[in-house]
């Protein structure tokens, strides 16, 4: 493989999930060639990360054949929330996908979605992006979800221009983050950052958190 990481010296853990033993060893073998990954482990399913406490890796790579809302990986129900240090990030390598599901599996934990015929670089460039706290959808899935925003998208004023705060609040909500853990990490209270989402539903004319991350990315708030 020929394209470099920028880690500054730094190693990517990952852990390959897949129900096939070839694909198993095969994703190993293809992520092995990044000087920049170690792949620390390869499991069949969720339930064995609980033998990975507290050990977790940096990026979890999970083969998923279907992608649909009533066949979504529980991740959230997989492992404890650690206190001092995030749960590991996710990357979904799908077969099959259905729209409707992405911005659901997006709340589990997962920060990338990438189609099984994405290529080694791809693959890679994600693991990379998600470690930095990023978020990767595959180009089919991004022109998706955006095609569901109302068109034309409403021009921000100056008078409703987001606040520094609540730019960093959308952040972390194109992070995947909760209100808990966007409260702890700014040192403020839930009940403040409600109301910073809430002002941001209304300054975006946003009806939900993943409409606002799109909106704020169209707008350039924010980079996916």
């Amino acid at each position: 493989m020929q394209q470099e990481l920028d880690l500054d010296g730094s190693v990517i853990q990952v852990l390959v999930v897949a129900s096939s033993i070839v694909l198993q060893a095969g994703l190993a073998a293809l992520l092995s060639l990044e000087p920049g990954l170690e792949v620390v482990g390869q499991v069949a399913d969720l339930a064995a990360l609980d033998d990975w406490q507290p050990e977790l890796p940096d990026v979890i790579v999970l083969h998923w054949p279907l992608l649909h809302s009533d066949r979504l990986p529980r991740l959230d129900l997989q492992w404890g929330q650690p206190l001092l240090a995030p749960n590991p990030a996710v990357v979904l390598w799908v077969d099959d996908w259905q729209v409707e599901a992405v911005p659901l599996v997006l709340q589990t934990g997962v920060r990338g979605v990438l189609a099984a015929a994405a290529t080694a670089a791809e693959l890679v460039a994600a693991i990379a992006a998600v470690q930095q706290g990023l978020m990767v959808l595959h180009p089919d899935l991004s022109e998706a979800l955006l095609a569901g925003v109302p068109q034309p998208l409403p021009a921000i004023t100056p008078q409703a221009a987001l606040t520094a705060r609540e730019v960093e609040v959308l952040t972390m909500l194109a992070e995947g983050l909760g209100n808990k853990a966007i409260a702890r990490r700014l040192a403020i209270s839930e009940h403040t950052v409600k109301f910073h989402i809430g002002s941001i539903f209304s300054k975006l004319h946003a009806s939900s958190r993943t409409e606002a991350v799109i909106l704020g990315a169209r707008q350039g708030l924010i980079l996916l």
